[in-house]
């Protein structure tokens, strides 16, 4: 059978950032399958620990390398880039031990932002939105994290250069190394996710400002184009940031050994967060419409403009057209056809009617 071809609409709208998917297979729960876009990114393993007086950043060559690192009582945040190498993630689920079901999830990029909790770890999904620099497109990757007692794993899609910020407050902050749980590791890379949701909306509303004001003087089908666009974009944070905001309210109640009561203040901090952005979403998502339909009114104005200026030239030449088509019939006997003045006559009758239609018109104040 023949592929049909993908709809460009379909293409455009970019459904894959809405939609949930799966395998297509007939596979049992569990089974952990990568789900996502094709990236042409290796799987490394990178481990950030202290030293004695620096803070570590080192390449593991193998799964194998990680059994005498985690053994070590002191913290250590991991980093797993490249989600594809399906067996290396099985490896690692069963080195922690991570449950099937949380790797399946790992696997699965298109999953919800969502948190479990186990007896001896605390999984997170979180998703990142972020603007790529030439497009101006919403990029989102989702960020899986097992915490446990001495150590936080962090899955990634591409390498974690939005996190670079953190670990140089933990290099400038050596000293101050036994602030770094991974309750609060967990804590401050939520709030780097969220803080990229605040830069997302300023782009909006800077889009937004830049756009009213050619909505006014001079709508056009970009303007159009533009607030589909930013609307699209808004739509996207919305779906994430909802569950955001419960995942972050979960772990900001949770009475689990892993969330410390000092963590639980600055994940009460960073769900007020979350729901500012909801609120800012949802008026931006109303301004937008707003801003549409100010769009359909201003080119239905202009519409309107238009056609009332070729509607009065048409009745000005009603009159005239009339008296040159009585005239401009071919009877042998016919009325001032020999006067001596019947051209002017003709002409002084046309001005005399269009001056008196145009006061008309004046007078309704339809001009």
């Amino acid at each position: 059978m023949r592929k049909k071809k993908k709809s460009g609409i379909v293409k455009r709208i970019d459904l894959h950032k809405f939609l949930p998917r799966t395998s297509g297979k007939a596979a049992s729960p569990g089974t952990i399958e990568y789900i996502g876009k094709t990236r042409d990114v290796g799987t490394t393993i990178n481990i950030i620990s202290k030293g004695e007086n620096e803070i570590k950043r080192e390449n593991v060559e193998s799964v194998n390398d990680l059994r005498p690192l985690l053994s070590v009582d002191a913290f250590k945040w991991i980093q797993v880039t490249g989600l594809q190498d399906v067996a290396m993630l099985q490896q690692i689920g069963e080195l922690i031990p991570i449950d099937v079901l949380s790797m399946e999830s790992i696997a699965n990029t298109t999953e919800r932002p969502d948190v479990n909790e186990y007896e001896h770890y605390i999984f997170v999904i979180l998703k990142s939105m972020q603007l790529e620099p030439k497009t101006h497109e919403v990029i989102i990757e989702q960020i899986s994290i097992i915490t446990g007692k001495n150590f936080l794993i962090s899955f990634h899609e591409t390498p974690p250069v939005m996190f670079e910020p953190l670990y140089q407050r933990m290099v400038v902050g050596v000293k101050q190394m036994s602030k770094f749980t991974p309750d609060y590791l967990l804590f401050a890379m939520c709030d780097l996710v969220i803080d990229n949701y605040f830069i997302l909306l300023e782009n909006v509303g800077e889009a937004i400002e830049t756009i009213e004001d050619d909505l006014i003087s001079s709508p056009s089908v970009s303007c159009q184009q533009l607030i589909y666009k930013l609307k699209r974009r808004l739509f996207y944070a919305k779906k994430i940031v909802w569950p955001t905001r419960e995942l972050i309210g979960t772990l900001q109640s949770t009475l689990h050994p892993l969330i410390t009561d000092n963590s639980r203040v600055y994940f009460r901090n960073i769900h007020d967060h979350t729901v500012q952005i909801i609120e800012t979403i949802e008026s931006l998502i109303d301004l937008s419409s707003n801003m549409m339909d100010l769009y359909l009114s201003t080119v239905s104005n202009r519409l309107n403009e238009i056609m009332k200026v070729l509607t009065i030239f048409s009745a000005l030449f009603i009159p005239m057209t009339f008296l040159a088509g009585v005239y401009g019939m071919n009877f042998k006997f016919f009325p001032e056809l020999e006067w001596k003045y019947g051209y002017l006559g003709f002409w002084g009758i046309v001005i005399c009617i269009g001056m008196a239609m145009l006061f008309f018109f004046k007078h309704k104040k339809w001009m």
